[in-house]
């Protein structure tokens, strides 16, 4: 049953910037109710892991039932994927190093700062807030761990050429597996804690599925609109990327809002966990329907996706969080990347 095009048809507003309006507008509703989460039971680096993944990451799960339903073009279906995944690695992540920076381990306050606390008191606030930034940190290094296993799990399954239906069942074996570890650990610390998931905790749940079922729909309607345009850059030809980019509209939100707040930890893990929904998830389901042809272009993006993961585990590592100057670097990637794939 069709709620919202009947209703847009009504209002005579039944056109793509409509649709990309709402699209945009369900995902900050979304986005406004997964952050009251963070109060009914879920902490930084979970809520990141778990919740935002599937959120964000919900555009490209409807697209690949979209394009199994149509049977449509596998290359398309990879494209899109690489694309999402690739944005999230470099630009969304270097955006947010580039205006605020990305310190998930805070230095320390100036020794002469006015107002300080007691000794004894700031030294035992300053302890626990060092466990939990450590805490975060080992949560995020793992979590680009998975991205290393999962992007390489993809070239290994794809070095002949294709991923069938085969290389699917593995690669969303090793999806559930993690997060079922995800999904342990998390009842691991509220257990710890004792933190329990509240009533309103499952009426923002439920919020977020209306939200989810009003983005399927725009998201249908996106995308048979541009299956039926044949000429330009904004047709059939390049359905790839420009859902691709469609799809990370929501995460780009996410990485800005949640940069702006300050909160690094759930800027890399919405980014790096929205990933794992397009690698392995997305490909290994479409994988069950058609086989996806493993190109160049493919080769090229996976390539980026180690060496960023690397990169920011790095910087994790010996740096405590993404500089500035490296936001910028990752950004300039990107533009190479898009020019590469897209215009050369």
């Amino acid at each position: 049953m069709n709620l919202l095009p009947p209703l847009l048809d009504n209002l005579a507003l039944s056109d793509p910037l409509t649709y990309l309006v709402v699209f945009v507008g369900v995902s900050l509703v979304m986005l406004w109710r997964i952050e009251a989460m963070l109060d009914h039971g879920l902490e930084g680096t979970a809520l990141g892991t778990l919740l935002l993944p599937y959120c964000s990451g919900l555009g490209n799960l409807i697209f690949v039932a979209l394009m199994v339903s149509r049977r449509g073009s596998a290359a398309e279906v990879l494209t899109n994927c690489l694309v999402n995944n690739v944005t999230n690695m470099t630009l969304l992540l270097g955006l947010p190093a580039l205006f605020w920076g990305l310190q998930v381990m805070p230095g320390q306050a100036p020794a002469g700062a006015k107002g300080k606390k007691p000794a004894k008191a700031k030294s035992a606030k300053s302890a626990n807030a060092g466990t939990e930034h450590q805490i975060n940190r080992l949560s995020l290094l793992l979590t680009l761990t998975a991205v290393l296993f999962f992007s390489g799990a993809v070239w290994l399954l794809g070095r002949d050429g294709k991923l069938n239906q085969t290389d699917g069942i593995v690669l969303i074996g090793l999806f559930f597996f993690w997060q079922c570890f995800q999904v342990f650990d998390v009842l691991k610390h509220n257990v710890r804690q004792r933190v329990s998931f509240g009533w309103r905790f499952y009426v923002d749940a439920l919020a977020v599925l209306v939200c989810a079922y009003l983005m399927y729909e725009t998201i249908d309607w996106l995308v048979t609109w541009l299956s039926e345009q044949k000429h330009g850059f904004v047709s059939r030809d390049n359905l790839g990327w420009l859902t691709g980019w469609l799809m990370v509209l929501p995460n780009a939100v996410l990485a800005l809002y949640w940069g702006w707040r300050r909160r690094a930890d759930v800027v890399y893990s919405s980014q790096v966990g929205d990933g794992h929904i397009c690698v392995p998830l997305c490909l290994g389901l479409f994988a069950l329907v058609k086989p996806l042809p493993v190109s160049g272009f493919s080769n090229q993006a996976l390539a980026m996706l180690l060496g960023s993961a690397v990169l920011h585990g790095g910087f994790l590592i010996f740096r405590g969080g993404l500089p500035r100057w490296a936001g910028g670097v990752l950004c300039l990637a990107y533009g190479w990347f898009v020019y590469a794939g897209l215009l050369s």
